[in-house]
């Protein structure tokens, strides 16, 4: 299969990671342009280095070059109020979209959750780091038991959060906790992000807390286990940081929104360490997010194979 053409939208942290995992281990994807908007940008200087076209130019950039005409799939890294404006524009160019921002635009899709829920639609939304990070889990619990809750917490070493990641703080809580409800399943669901700035910088770090159903644990456990073995054929840093914790809740809690609930609360830790193709190995929230996106965007090509030979 020849290698589709795509371009990268974003010339910082992700999308400069998202450059690099395309050209170190993609079988269906070859990037042609990183787009940025600061000449002076270390991504677009690699990417220059690499044969990789650029332009500083933002969005109009892109669409002014040649290459652009070549170019199937689009994908965005910068940040939420930007991609209202990319979106338009790649729609009437008639180019599809994988968004890596929590704009929320298009639907949710988590590889592990609905991988070919939506890959006909025009804009794909990867959700978030986090999301992507701690909604298969909440998704596991679910699988097994009605979830009534489920909160999330994603710690991330601020080194690896650049410009976009920090200006999307609102959109990633406001579109993580809607996601949890989407695909992880929960009747309610709460995200809060923590960028730690610890010296010697933290590896990623994600406590999942569900509110389930009273089920046997064996049932979440091996859920859950079956879940993490999944995502490490894309991440391999994602493990287990330790067991998993049970407690039976009987008297009543208040949840948020008012409702009450009594059941199962199951903690789950987990710690995603990164791959280390363009950030350190600690950046593991930019590796969960970028191979979410790789793993998306190879599944699409090889279904649209499939439907041209078929």
């Amino acid at each position: 299969m020849d290698r589709i053409q795509v371009a990268i939208i974003g010339s910082g942290n992700i999308g400069t990671d998202l450059m690099m995992k395309i050209h170190k281990k993609s079988e269906h994807l070859r990037c042609s342009v990183l787009v940025g908007i600061d000449p002076a940008s270390e991504g677009l200087a690699l990417a220059r280095e690499m044969g990789v076209a650029t332009t500083s130019d933002g969005i109009s950039g892109l669409v002014e070059m040649p290459a652009f005409q070549d170019i199937r799939l689009v994908f965005d890294a910068t940040s939420a109020g930007a991609h209202a404006h990319h979106d338009r524009v790649l729609r009437e160019c008639g180019k599809q979209i994988i968004d890596l921002t929590p704009a929320a635009v298009g639907p949710y899709v988590i590889p592990v959750v609905n991988l070919d829920a939506h890959l006909n639609a025009p804009n794909i939304n990867n959700v978030t780091c986090g999301g992507q990070a701690t909604i298969p889990m909440v998704y596991a619990v679910s699988r097994v038991a009605t979830v009534h809750y489920a909160e999330i917490v994603a710690a991330v070493s601020s080194r690896s959060a650049g410009p976009g990641t920090r200006a999307n703080i609102d959109e990633f809580t406001r579109t993580t906790a809607d996601a949890i409800e989407v695909l992880g399943g929960a009747q309610k669901g709460k995200a809060i992000i923590v960028l730690n700035p610890a010296d010697p910088p933290i590896l990623m770090r994600n406590t999942i807390f569900t509110l389930s159903d009273s089920v046997d644990t064996d049932l979440i456990a091996e859920s859950v286990q079956s879940m993490v073995a999944e995502l490490q054929t894309y991440v391999p840093g994602y493990r287990l940081k330790q067991e998993l914790q049970f407690e039976s809740v009987d008297t009543p809690v208040r949840l948020p929104g008012g409702a009450t609930a009594t059941g199962l609360k199951t903690s789950i830790f987990i710690e995603v360490e990164g791959a280390g193709h363009y950030l350190p190995p600690y950046a593991g929230n930019l590796d969960v997010m970028t191979s979410a996106a790789l793993k998306t965007a190879e599944r699409l090509v090889e279904l649209q194979a499939e439907g041209i030979r078929a």
